[in-house]
C-alpha cells in the first residue's frame, strides 16, 4: 500500500497552513490556518472494507515545567510522549484520497464538533482537548484534525507521523467520544496494512 501527500513530502517540513501555529516574531507564535494535508493512497489489500487515519507526535514534553517560559528551553534529553492530532475511522474503501482543508480549514476555539465528519466517516478528540482543558477561552472537546503547534523553545524538531491503516471491517470498533489509545486498542487484529507519511515541524527558529 502506498500513500503519499500533495501538501509535504515524507521527512520533510510541514507547510505552516497545515499547522495550528506559525512562528510571529513579535509573540513567538499566532494561529494559522490549520487545513487538513492531502493524502492519497493506492495498493489496499484486496479484502480491506475501510481505512483509518491516525496522526501522532511522539516529541510532546513528558512534563510541562519549561514549556514556552521566557527564559528557559525544553532539553532535548527531556522524555517524550505522545500527542494525538487526528483519528479518522470509518473511511471506506472505495475512497482514495482525502482533500486538502476538507476537514479542517481553520483552528476553532472550544474544538470542532464530532464525532460524525464527511464521507460517512468519524473523528475521536485530539490531545488538544486536554492540553486546554484549563483554559477558559479554548477548553472544549476537540474533535478531527488539529495541526502542529509545539512549543516555540523546544530544543528538537517534531515528527508528525500520518498512519493510514486498512482494515478487514467497514466500521471501527469504537463509540461516542474516542481517542488515540481507543483506535489502536478497536483496529488490533483487524489491520490487513499499514503505510504511514512523517512531517517535521518547529515554532523555535533555533531549530532546524
Amino acid at each position: 500500500m502506498q500513500l503519499w501527500s500533495n501538501s509535504f513530502a515524507d521527512g520533510h517540513q510541514i507547510p505552516g497552513a497545515f499547522a495550528f501555529c506559525v512562528i510571529d516574531p513579535a509573540h513567538h507564535v499566532k494561529l494559522s490556518s490549520n487545513h487538513n494535508p492531502h493524502f492519497a493512497w493506492r495498493d489496499a489489500p484486496a479484502k480491506t472494507a475501510s481505512f483509518v487515519v491516525v496522526c501522532r507526535d511522539g516529541d510532546v514534553p513528558s512534563k510541562p515545567d519549561d514549556v514556552n517560559q521566557e527564559g528557559r528551553e525544553v532539553p532535548s534529553t527531556l522524555p517524550r510522549v505522545d500527542f494525538y492530532h487526528w483519528l479518522l475511522v470509518d473511511i471506506p474503501s472505495s475512497l482514495t484520497s482525502i482533500a486538502a482543508g476538507s476537514f479542517s480549514d481553520t483552528v476553532t476555539p472550544r474544538g470542532k464538533s464530532g464525532p460524525l465528519a464527511p464521507h460517512g466517516t468519524r473523528q475521536g478528540i485530539n490531545d488538544y482537548t486536554a492540553w486546554f482543558a484549563g483554559d477558559n477561552d479554548m477548553r472544549g472537546d476537540y474533535f478531527g484534525y488539529d495541526g502542529p503547534c509545539p512549543p516555540w523553545n523546544d530544543e528538537i524538531l517534531h515528527h508528525y507521523v500520518f498512519t493510514l491503516y486498512a482494515l478487514d471491517v467497514a466500521k471501527c470498533g469504537v463509540s461516542g467520544t474516542f481517542k488515540g489509545a481507543d483506535v489502536l486498542a478497536a483496529i488490533r487484529g483487524h489491520v490487513l496494512g499499514q503505510a504511514a507519511l512523517t512531517g517535521i515541524y518547529s515554532l523555535n527558529p533555533a531549530v532546524k
